[in-house]
């Protein structure tokens, strides 16, 4: 049986959040929503990105009549060659039947910037931060993918108050217990630290249903 409130109503996510979009589904907040991913990491290779998306917002709309699509419109969508082409314009061409949530990207909406700027300022005492979900270790190969050594010095060690986590679903600690030489190693390569913050999935969830509020009672 369909959640309240999402009736008829499909996901298109980005890969990279699918750790906290299954969650959702496990725990019963989707219903039995069909939910389609992109690859994570594809924010690097804006033009997959787009074949991707329209593809699966067309296998959603085959199931369905209204769409909500879980992808950032600021950071996640940059297209170098045509400027002017953003998420929202995309989204928009797709009609009325299909939203995206709103947000700048991933990490935005699971905390927004006031949350995180709390953040900040009780772990990492207010020093610039890189912020992280928990499908940024998961997908970490994909998520960077053509990132050597020398591109990670020149973008992480500025943040001097390390990588948070931003982590609703418990990812962290288990993957700290099941695999702490592999996030040595990976603070390692991004010469900062790495620790999670624990949050609820409260504000995700509200985008979410804003946006099934708009498809389904205009």
């Amino acid at each position: 049986m369909n959640d309240p409130f999402f009736p008829e109503i499909a996901i298109v996510s980005c890969g990279t959040l699918s750790l906290e979009v299954n969650y959702l589904k496990k725990i019963g907040f989707l219903g039995d929503a069909n939910i389609f991913y992109t690859t994570p990491g594809l924010h690097e290779n804006p033009r997959e990105l787009e074949a991707q998306l329209l593809k699966n917002i067309q296998k959603a709309k085959e199931k369905v009549g209204n769409v909500i699509v879980v992808y950032g419109g600021k950071f996640c969508y940059i297209n170098a060659n045509e400027p002017t082409r953003t998420m929202k314009k995309i989204i928009e061409k797709q009609g009325p039947t299909v939203k995206r949530i709103q947000s700048t990207h991933c990490v935005d909406m699971l905390a927004g910037e006031k949350e995180r700027e709390e953040i900040s300022q009780a772990i990492a005492g207010g020093d610039k931060v890189w912020w992280m979900t928990p499908g940024w270790i998961k997908f970490r190969h994909q998520v960077f993918k053509g990132w050597d050594k020398g591109l990670a010095n020149e973008n992480f060690p500025r943040h001097t108050g390390g990588a948070i986590v931003l982590d609703g679903i418990g990812y962290f600690k288990q993957y700290c217990a099941e695999h702490p030489e592999e996030l040595l190693e990976y603070s390692d390569w991004m010469g900062i630290p790495i620790q999670a913050c624990p949050l609820t999935l409260d504000r995700f969830k509200s985008l979410l249903i804003e946006q099934a509020r708009i498809l389904t009672q205009g």
